[in-house]
């Protein structure tokens, strides 16, 4: 196997990575919330029924702000239902995904899982604009943040919460381009009621940092168009524009769902270029950035049967995709792919935390245990935090399908504010190791802290209830710092992190 090589100098940066980038989302959907994050009577649920468990399986994981509720869900969401005495709550049909949902745990019990997160965990509220509209956003708003002295405010407080929540991210609607959503738009109608309401919520509150949303995926006939035309109406009055993107195996065909961060990188490249094309039109300075909130492996092939054939039941078992080590390689090129684009991309969640297509498993009644996809974004958001520096890749390539020439190495760096150095690496080949050499200018390096390695010698390893540690991190060998110069050795199939001091 060629060497692959790239070097890394100080002096050529991408950006600040903000903690952000390591969120994630809670949706009603399946067992995210109901036996996921939240089991009252479970042997390690506390006094509010939030399951102790999963609160330390979340903190390991590293996850910054949490989206909800979400997701599709949100299109038919009323906030009302979900504040107030738990035994008033109304149980209402969820049209997203054809379930009953029991409103047990609503918008307080949202505020109080993050809180017992710790700071890091900072709420990101969806806005139901498919079935609602400018009214409703403002009035959740007023509910939320005001401290005292309205109707909605003082409701808050005799509900008992006395302090605000202090909502500062809010995403204007969920993927309003796509047809399945309940109360679908045109890109000229969605603009017009996301530039409304941001305008009075901002009447509010100037500071709110507001999300439009943007194209569900880049396959949608409307992509980039949709963008135009939304921005179009709301440039100056939101922060971000939201994108969406999942990907699976097709058919067999592995070597191109090994590349599909080339997919996600040409994702953010058009969106960044389209949002540039608007400013530079309106003539304005602004830079839209882009928040990413909602990205996995999810196989959907799997799952538009399983939610086709439900008829209203409460917390079904849904879309609980187990991943293999290839799914993690893949999922921690998407990290790598994020990381890459930290200069415009300031937002992303991974959809979703527990159960639903997670990192993160539970039994009702039993244990939780950590996926494969755990350990790459545990990595990531521990060591990934400091100044992406640019990485140019030379080394071999091969031929995909679906995404075209793609590098066997996907990698970035990121440099700590104490001058540690973590380099995030992939290699894509199924059947071969893959000698790396990274030529470090500039950087006062003393050696090598650890290599760590996810890969298996069965691609389709995975952690289930019957084995939770089948698929762990291991160290990797041979790794050496001489004369400026790193050198590794990467397993087939492997995601690897590599810290110097």
């Amino acid at each position: 196997m060629r060497t692959a090589r790239f070097t890394l100098d100080p002096a050529f940066t991408v950006a600040q990575v903000n903690p952000r980038l390591f969120g994630s989302f809670v949706e009603h959907l399946g067992r995210c919330v109901y036996t996921g994050i939240y089991e009252p009577g479970h042997e390690h649920a506390d006094e509010a029924g939030l399951r102790t468990d999963v609160l330390e399986l979340v903190r390991e994981l590293g996850t910054t702000v949490i989206r909800y509720p979400g997701g599709n869900f949100v299109s038919g969401y009323k906030w009302e239902d979900s504040v107030g005495p738990v035994e008033d709550r109304p149980a209402r049909l969820d049209l997203a995904w054809r379930t009953t949902e029991p409103n047990r745990f609503g918008l307080s019990e949202y505020i109080a899982f993050l809180r017992k997160l710790g700071p890091q965990a900072e709420p990101m509220m969806a806005l139901n604009l498919g079935t609602r509209g400018v009214a409703e956003a403002i009035e959740l708003q007023e509910y939320a943040n005001h401290p005292s002295g309205t109707a909605r405010s003082d409701l808050r407080i005799e509900h008992g919460d006395k302090d605000p929540f202090g909502i500062r991210l809010w995403c204007l609607g969920n993927e309003m381009d796509g047809p399945w959503q309940t109360g679908h738009k045109t890109a000229e109608e969605y603009g017009r009621v996301a530039a409304e309401t941001a305008r009075a919520m901002r009447q509010i509150d100037p500071d709110v940092e507001l999300v439009a949303c943007g194209s569900s995926n880049q396959a949608m006939p409307t992509f980039a168009e949709w963008e135009a035309k939304v921005l179009a109406e709301t440039y100056d009055l939101v922060d971000h524009i939201s994108l969406h993107a999942y990907y699976q195996e097709h058919d067999g065909d592995r070597d191109s769902f090994l590349a599909s961060a080339v997919d996600m990188e040409s994702f953010i490249e058009n969106v960044v270029a389209t949002c540039d094309h608007v400013g530079a039109r309106l003539k304005s300075p602004k830079k839209i950035n882009l928040s990413f909130d909602e990205w996995n492996v999810w196989y959907q092939s799997r799952s538009r049967s399983e939610v086709a054939a439900l008829d209203w039941p409460q917390t079904p078992r849904l879309l609980e995709d187990v991943y293999s080590v290839t799914d993690a390689v893949v999922f921690g090129s998407l990290l790598i792919a994020l990381l890459r684009h930290a200069d415009r991309v300031t937002v992303a969640c991974l959809a979703q935390l527990v159960n639903v297509i997670a990192p993160i498993m539970t039994e009702p009644g039993g244990p939780a245990w950590r996926q494969t996809t755990f350990y790459p974004f545990a990595a990531a958001s521990k060591y990934g935090r400091g100044e992406v520096l640019d990485v140019r890749v030379s080394g071999p390539t091969y031929d995909t399908r679906r995404h075209g020439t793609a590098d066997l190495l996907h990698a970035t760096a990121v440099r700590a504010e104490d001058g540690t150095l973590t380099v995030f690496a992939v290699n894509r080949s199924q059947t071969e190791s893959l000698p790396l050499e990274v030529a470090l200018n500039g950087l006062e390096l003393d050696g090598v802290i650890e290599h760590s390695t996810l890969s298996d010698t069965d691609p389709e390893a995975c952690n289930t209830l019957a084995e939770p540690e089948r698929v762990v991190p291991h160290a990797g060998t041979g790794t050496s710092l001489e004369a400026g110069t790193l050198k590794a050795t990467l397993e087939p199939l492997s995601w690897n992190v590599i810290r110097l001091a």
